[in-house]
């Protein structure tokens, strides 16, 4: 709502399930339903992750009433979540999946795939931009992913995760309600907004984002090392005994 309230009306038709909950999607997709979108770890929502039965149902569902299922992966994709493809840790595939950020290591690009049987549909115009297909950043985008797209750098990102996140499960705050996410995509839940614990780590040295008024969001480059995580967790730590003294 707080990104969207200030755009209406948008699209007309558009109807809200809640994340994580089957039932409710269930109530809402119909024969009438285009498709459903969903990221298979929610970013700017608080850092969750799509449960099992949640993602595989809504595949069964959408197959079921004959809508596409797409994916909206410009923030957990592309190596992210220790995945190239952060939906590939449920085992399915969705029929349209977004990417945009990360692909081209800070240059400018967005990019749509599609199954061979979306892509009988959409005619040449039907879907294009200015500078889309721009040969700079096309070639960025390849070496990037032929970098990230190798199995020791994804090992890696996944072991190195699952590091950062039991790190600060160690924090000593009593303010810490959850750590969750995947890959290097974490977010930490506290009773305590979180706006104070970001000011102070930055000036502290380290810079941190939100995601809603009380989780800390830590996304940090695919190559970091357990050297940089460990100096991160010893700031992220000194800034909450400030925030909390």
């Amino acid at each position: 709502a707080h990104y969207r309230e200030p755009f209406e009306p948008v699209m007309p038709g558009v109807r809200f399930a809640a994340y994580n909950d089957l039932a409710t999607a269930k109530e809402l997709i119909d024969e009438q339903v285009c498709a459903a979108i969903v990221e298979p770890v929610q970013g700017e929502g608080g850092v969750h992750p799509a449960g099992d039965e949640f993602l595989r149902g809504l595949r069964t569902l959408c197959d079921e009433k004959n809508a596409l299922l797409i994916f909206d992966e410009v923030q957990c994709g592309l190596g992210r979540s220790g995945y190239l493809w952060a939906h590939e840790a449920y085992g399915i595939t969705p029929d349209i999946m977004t990417l945009a950020k990360p692909l081209a290591g800070g240059l400018p690009i967005g990019a749509t795939l599609v199954t061979e049987a979306v892509s009988q549909i959409l005619k040449p115009g039907d879907h294009g931009s200015t500078f889309a297909g721009g040969p700079l950043v096309c070639t960025a985008a390849q070496v990037v992913f032929d970098r990230i797209n190798q199995p020791q750098f994804l090992t890696d990102v996944m072991e190195n995760g699952i590091y950062l996140a039991n790190m600060l499960r160690d924090l000593a705050s009593n303010e810490v309600v959850d750590v969750r996410g995947a890959g290097l995509l974490i977010g930490v839940e506290f009773k305590m907004p979180v706006a104070p614990i970001v000011k102070a780590t930055r000036e502290n040295g380290l810079l941190l984002i939100s995601a809603g008024d009380n989780t800390l969001r830590l996304c940090p480059p695919l190559i970091i090392s357990r050297q940089q995580i460990e100096t991160a967790v010893q700031i992220l730590s000194q800034s909450l005994a400030q925030v909390e003294a």
